[in-house]
């Protein structure tokens, strides 16, 4: 059992391709923490995701500023947030039609947020003066889920 969160931390450059480190971290830990194979998969995919629009868009490729990957450990979840050095998220004014955007009639951009809540089971967006982050959690056990 533990009673405090086992803490670990990333410091990240932003630029494209580094999100694979944090996906890979994120899938280590939920498979020393006992995560099924396709679990760490969601989690694998939400991680690169949420690592890439804070890249892009919130650090907007600055090379200056950087990402931190917090991964917390807890009993039963598994917290990770995504800090960047932007202004924020700000509200979504479309909401993305993924019928349309496979007949090729919307960009194929824009699910990034709307795929990343279906992966995990708790998602936060928080915009700071620092900064924002995406806060994502996973449970081992589905009743624990919030949905």
């Amino acid at each position: 059992m533990i009673v405090d969160p086992i803490v670990t931390e990333l410091r990240l450059p932003t630029r494209l391709g580094f999100e694979k480190v944090a996906m890979y971290t994120a899938a280590s830990v939920a498979e020393l923490m006992g995560f099924s194979p396709d679990r760490v998969d969601d989690l694998k995919t939400a991680v690169a995701e949420a690592c890439i629009n804070a890249i892009e868009h919130g650090n907007k490729l600055n090379e200056n500023l950087g990402v931190v990957v917090t991964l917390s450990i807890e009993d039963e979840s598994l917290e990770v947030k995504i800090r960047d050095q932007g202004a924020g998220v700000h509200k979504v004014a479309h909401v993305p039609d993924i019928d349309r955007k496979m007949a090729g009639e919307e960009t194929p951009r824009g699910m990034g947020m709307f795929l990343i809540q279906a992966l995990v089971d708790e998602v936060e967006y928080v915009s700071e003066q620092s900064g924002s982050y995406a806060r994502l959690v996973i449970h081992l056990n589905a009743e624990a889920r919030t949905d």
